[in-house]
């Protein structure tokens, strides 16, 4: 079996941190080409850090290139600072790493959106979301795989005040969401990590993964 190599952007965040952990072990990566402004706590000889100003993607051109790009790209309004902030982070770059990657020949792209994604949404949030998912399908790839989480469940670096309240809510009352309500259960960062791997990993024609979805394929 031919190894494999994988970029990943987003490495140092909740289900990004786990992506790369996941690839290290994962016997059919040999390289693991990591975008990052910070160092990642965890270290191993398949790992190439490549420190990025994100701001100058383009200067990093000729790296992005490997069979799976894994795009774990995300903040909020509060953390960016400004919608046009935001924006940058969650559509722009994505948008660029995959007109890159598409360049550079990558087979597969996976990206990590949101439940509730849709770019004519009257939410900022949800049309940026859906914005970037419309962006990146436009470039030629094999593959294209893009994962809707709900609510994420797991320790982030950072504190986020309404979505540590979210999961006070919702997690006590997970049983509730039931039929078309599934797709909004809260989700382990863990599976959908697991998930983002296993579809690199597949042939599927199915490109959007909504949460329930995700959940149900990573029990199997």
């Amino acid at each position: 079996m031919q190894k494999k190599t994988a970029v990943i952007f987003g490495a140092t965040g909740l289900t990004g941190s786990l992506v790369l952990k996941k690839l290290i072990r994962d016997e059919r990566y040999e390289k693991i080409r990591v975008f990052t402004r910070s160092e990642p706590e965890i270290k191993s000889d398949k790992m190439e850090v490549i420190k990025t100003d994100l701001e100058n993607l383009q200067k990093y051109s000729d790296k992005i290139e490997g069979d799976d790009v894994f795009c774990c790209l995300g903040t909020t309004i509060k953390k960016a600072g400004s919608k046009e902030n935001f924006k940058k982070v969650d559509l722009d770059w994505p948008a660029l790493i995959a007109k890159i990657a598409s360049k550079n020949k990558v087979p597969n792209f996976l990206m990590i959106s949101s439940i509730g994604a849709d770019p004519k949404s009257a939410n900022f949030y949800l049309r940026t979301k859906g914005e970037a998912e419309n962006a990146v399908r436009q470039h030629d790839f094999y593959k294209v795989v893009i994962l809707r989480p709900s609510m994420l469940l797991g320790k982030r670096s950072e504190f986020r005040f309404f979505e540590e309240l979210g999961k006070l809510v919702m997690v006590p009352l997970k049983f509730l969401f039931i039929g078309k309500l599934r797709k909004y259960r809260p989700i382990n960062s863990e599976r959908v990590a697991s998930a983002m791997i296993k579809f690199a990993n597949i042939t599927t024609s199915k490109y959007v993964f909504e949460s329930h979805e995700i959940e149900l394929f990573t029990k199997n």
